[in-house]
């Protein structure tokens, strides 16, 4: 298969697996998403909607979050790993929100970059969930499949990001990304599919029969 061919079957692969994407983090508003975000990093989403609901209930907006002690904020998402940072920053931002942006989550990727503990795959997923804005957030886990499955060579996320891109039409994006976070979670993950195991490995690359390695930069 040529990489177009496979960029097609892929994506009809996971149009039939997945014709519905319910976004995995609970939230109300593009605060709160913002916050749930944040805190998954290096954390599972089913943990993070396990925090949030505490968290939200004391305050679910930069006005009021800007308000509760950082201590406070750490207790509650101390399940979350990396809490010291994660705790400062949310508090940190809301101010930021607060006195720049009227308590409003901006609608621009480069302002939400510039928050306290938002890098740019964070802002992304603002940007497409929160916003409806075309946007392609690529973590590790879809760096590894994009690899995997013959659609980059890039060694990071971000030249990832831009041949996946160049692959898809923009207004798949942000469907793409979840579908294929949900198929890397049932069917094609680091420890249950090397490259060789799953439907669309077997497809773009039926003689490949060594596990695949990911490159890494």
């Amino acid at each position: 298969m040529l990489k177009q061919e496979r960029a097609i079957f892929i994506m009809d692969h996971l149009e039939l697996t997945y014709p519905k994407t319910p976004v995995p983090l609970i939230n109300s508003n593009n605060f709160e998403l913002l916050v749930a975000v944040l805190l998954s990093a290096q954390c599972t989403d089913e943990r993070v909607n396990k925090v949030t609901p505490s968290l939200f209930a004391i305050a679910n907006n930069p006005f009021e979050m800007e308000k509760v002690d950082i201590e406070i904020i750490y207790n509650i998402i101390r399940p979350c790993g990396l809490a010291p940072k994660k705790s400062k920053a949310i508090h940190d931002l809301s101010k930021i929100l607060v006195d720049k942006f009227h308590g409003i989550v901006p609608k621009d990727i480069e302002e939400l970059e510039k928050l306290p503990g938002v890098g740019h795959k964070t802002a992304s997923v603002v940007i497409s969930q929160g916003f409806g804005l075309p946007a392609f957030p690529v973590d590790t886990h879809i760096h590894r499949l994009a690899q995997r499955w013959g659609l980059t060579n890039g060694k990071n996320v971000k030249q990832t990001e831009k041949d996946l891109k160049k692959l898809f039409p923009s207004k798949k994006w942000n469907k793409l990304h979840l579908q294929i976070i949900f198929y890397g979670r049932e069917f094609c993950s680091a420890w249950s599919c090397d490259g060789t195991i799953c439907k669309i490995c077997t497809t773009c690359y039926p003689k490949r029969k060594k596990p695949f390695k990911t490159k890494k930069s």
